[in-house]
């Protein structure tokens, strides 16, 4: 199992809507919004690291209102 933190940018206003998209998507445990240079962080997991990254490239990024993410893969 294979499990990230995905820091996700926002454009402004679109936290709140954008959250609950993202918990929506399968691939993703968790999301919260937080406070500082990112606006949520969501914890995704999936069997490959492959299937981590599909999600973020597919389900998260394309969504209306991402300007921006980073994707730390866990190590341990």
């Amino acid at each position: 199992m294979v499990t990230a933190f995905i820091m996700v940018k926002t454009s402004a206003g679109k936290s709140e809507g954008l959250l609950e998209d993202i918990r929506g998507h399968e691939g993703v445990s968790e999301a919260h919004i937080v406070a500082g240079k990112y606006d949520i962080i969501v914890e995704a997991v999936g069997d490959e690291v492959y299937d981590v990254m599909h999600t973020v490239a597919t389900r998260i990024r394309d969504l209306d209102g991402v300007v921006d993410t980073r994707t730390y893969i866990c190590m341990e």
